[in-house]
């Protein structure tokens, strides 16, 4: 198990799924920049780092019928899984970190909120942006969100980094074209508030 990877499942294994701070009931940013992307209910949709998120359960109530869920925490995969009880078996779950992972086939849409803003390496994003090019084809969707410019600095004990448009333009140069950015101030399960930047992306040639 990597240092990572502990990290991670020791979160999830200490604290309710509602008791994190990227806790969220309904993510209705998320489930409405994937409904403006037009992406059909039958096209494959990932969620980085999803583990025990509920936007899976707003994809699966939406129609969408192809979805996956990917998270290094096999913790938080399975928190998730006993939420979902028999509708589990409509997800395909993959416990991976990303930086090592290869994807197996295309998806339609990639969304991850609050991953990418984690990897503080440049050797890191890198590997994401491999995945991330594998993974989704030209003409597809990506779906980031990070801390914004006046967002916090570290999450969880982890140092992040902050993202505001030039700087999340610069990361996926070449690869991504900006549609759309959304300022979300999400209110964490304990009354702090967290400056978020949603965007959205087109996967270029």
């Amino acid at each position: 198990m990597s240092a990572r990877q502990d990290h991670w499942d020791r979160v999830y294994a200490t604290k309710g799924e509602d008791d994190v701070s990227w806790f969220q009931e309904r993510p209705a940013q998320s489930l409405a920049l994937i409904r403006a992307t037009g992406v059909p209910k039958h096209g494959a949709l990932i969620d980085i780092g999803g583990g025990a998120s509920r936007l899976i359960d707003g994809l699966i109530d939406g129609g969408y019928t192809d979805t996956t869920v990917l998270d290094i925490s096999p913790t938080a995969i399975a928190l998730a899984q006993q939420r979902l009880g028999r509708f589990q078996e409509s997800v395909d779950w993959i416990a991976a970190d990303i930086t090592t992972w290869r994807p197996p086939r295309h998806y339609t849409l990639w969304h991850d909120r609050a991953v990418f803003h984690f990897l503080t390496e440049e050797d890191d994003r890198a590997a994401y942006r491999a995945a991330l090019k594998h993974a989704v084809p030209p003409g597809g969707h990506v779906i980031v969100a990070a801390f914004g410019p006046d967002g916090p600095q570290t999450c969880s004990g982890l140092p992040v980094v902050r993202y505001g448009r030039p700087e999340i333009e610069k990361a996926f140069a070449g690869l991504l074209s900006l549609s759309e950015t959304v300022a979300e101030d999400h209110v964490t399960p304990t009354g702090a508030h967290q400056a978020f930047q949603f965007y959205r992306f087109a996967r270029t040639a």
